[in-house]
């Protein structure tokens, strides 16, 4: 007797892990008055030659996220758990002396404020000279010539004499791009900018903001941009995750997080920035409250004291169930937490662009 087999199902390839997978990252800190959650269950993915902008207001776990990155919370206090994958490595189990070998190399790092980033005993060519022979066996000569190269890649005018100046003889524009120039010396595939713009007058914002995305194109690098302010991301950004009370509560492309918003949150923060083509006397209209405790997080959804619209939604159920994560229907890869139905969405979105 014959005996009948179902067919076998086509051989199918896996897809590729992504680059940079990062899967419910949690970074927390003890305190006397308790455990401060900084980071509670992040997750994302970035690809190579794409830009990641994480944003949200100072305390919603921004930098800590980009800390832990980079591994720079190794030897503290502070409480890792999670994965973090790069290019197949998982990093929060990585020991240090081996994620010091990538740190700089593999993935470096734009600090918020260059002037106490860069040492001021050093002059900037010996500082991004030394950066480079960490991680290659080069002479002190050819560090010096790639330092020189390197100021001359993101701008700075004259490199041969500036590589011999000291940080405080560079003005805040020029520091920030000789820091960007010690970021990326040794080619890095992952960059993480931390607030880049900080204390920049806007000419200047606009020209970093164009050399980190000319440089990304060069390097092929993958970007994270850390910043609080949405009109930084518009425009270099791929992808935006929003970020509050150290979790996610916004993530998609940009176009779908800034065309179409689904958390009163991020609807906040985009009436917060002047826009160009508003009236000049146009009132910016602020978020109202202050962040949370990362001790004491409020029950709930964490953005209820400070939202507008939990009255839209029946039972109070803001104030109790905290909301998951949900996709956006027809927008691909667009999610956000927020228990008000889709209905409501429009038609508060709606309001809001008109003003009411």
């Amino acid at each position: 007797m014959s005996v009948q087999t179902s067919p076998q199902p086509a051989d199918v390839t896996p897809a590729p892990a992504p680059f940079l997978d990062v899967r419910d990252l949690r970074v927390h800190f003890p305190t006397e008055d308790g455990l401060v959650k900084s980071v509670d269950g992040v997750s994302f993915t970035l690809e190579k030659g794409r830009t990641l902008g994480i944003v949200g207001e100072s305390g919603s776990g921004k930098s800590v996220t980009s800390l832990a990155l980079l591994g720079l919370h190794k030897g503290t206090r502070a409480q890792v758990s999670g994965e973090i994958w790069l290019e197949g490595k998982e990093l929060v189990a990585l020991p240090e002396t081996e994620m010091r070998a990538l740190r700089g190399r593999t993935v470096s790092m734009i600090f918020q404020d260059p002037l106490s980033a860069l040492h001021p005993f050093f002059t900037v060519g010996a500082q991004i000279a030394e950066a480079y022979r960490v991680h290659h066996k080069v002479s002190k000569k050819e560090a010096r010539d790639r330092a020189v190269e390197m100021l001359k890649r993101v701008g700075i005018p004259q490199p041969e004499r500036r590589v011999r100046d000291y940080p405080h003889q560079f003005s805040g524009g020029m520091r920030q791009r000789a820091m960007i120039a010690m970021s990326l010396v040794c080619d890095p595939a992952l960059l993480i900018a931390d607030e880049p713009t900080t204390a920049l007058d806007v000419t200047v914002q606009a020209q970093i903001l164009d050399l980190i995305r000319d440089l990304q194109e060069e390097f092929g690098s993958a970007v994270v941009i850390i910043t609080h302010d949405l009109g930084v991301v518009s425009d270099i950004a791929d992808d935006i995750l929003v970020m509050y009370g150290g979790r996610r509560i916004e993530y998609g492309t940009t176009r779908d997080v800034l065309k179409q918003p689904q958390h009163p949150y991020t609807w906040g923060l985009l009436q917060s920035m002047p826009h160009l083509t508003g009236d000049v006397g146009e009132r910016l209209d602020p978020i109202p409250g202050t962040p949370p405790s990362l001790i004491n997080l409020p029950a709930g959804c964490a953005f209820h004291p400070r939202c507008a619209y939990k009255g839209w939604v029946h039972e109070g159920r803001c104030t109790v169930d905290r909301p998951e994560l949900r996709p956006v229907s027809g927008t691909g890869r667009h999610i956000a937490a927020c228990h008000l139905t889709d209905e409501a969405k429009h038609e508060i979105r709606d309001g809001v662009r008109k003003g009411a």
